[in-house]
């Protein structure tokens, strides 16, 4: 799959319909409302991470809130590692800031 796709300024050549009960639908239109999208808009979003990340764009699992902090920690630790590495921190001065160390 090409990675430099994007959605926002691809020509728009193609339909897609999905039917979907008339209240989920105003409910989640007004749930992306609240950030100043359409469900369109919505749509599109889910469509360019799916091909950023050459998959869903979020974990399906039964207990998905954990999966997700599990996966945003592990994330935080590898940039950590690599900004002390490079040398944009100190992982003792980190730690002692967030109270890690006494």
């Amino acid at each position: 799959m090409e990675k430099n796709l994007n959605v926002a300024v691809a020509p728009k050549d193609s339909t897609f319909q999905v039917r979907i009960n008339s209240e989920i639908k105003k409910a989640v239109e007004d749930i992306y409302a609240k950030s100043g999208m359409t469900l369109t808009d919505a749509f599109n979003t889910f469509i360019q991470q799916s091909i950023n990340v050459e998959g869903l764009p979020f974990i399906v699992t039964k207990n998905s809130k954990e999966a997700l902090k599990e996966q945003a920690l592990a994330k935080l630790m590898i940039d950590l590692k690599r900004a002390e590495a490079e040398g944009w921190i100190d992982a003792e001065d980190l730690e002692r800031e967030l109270g890690v160390l006494d």
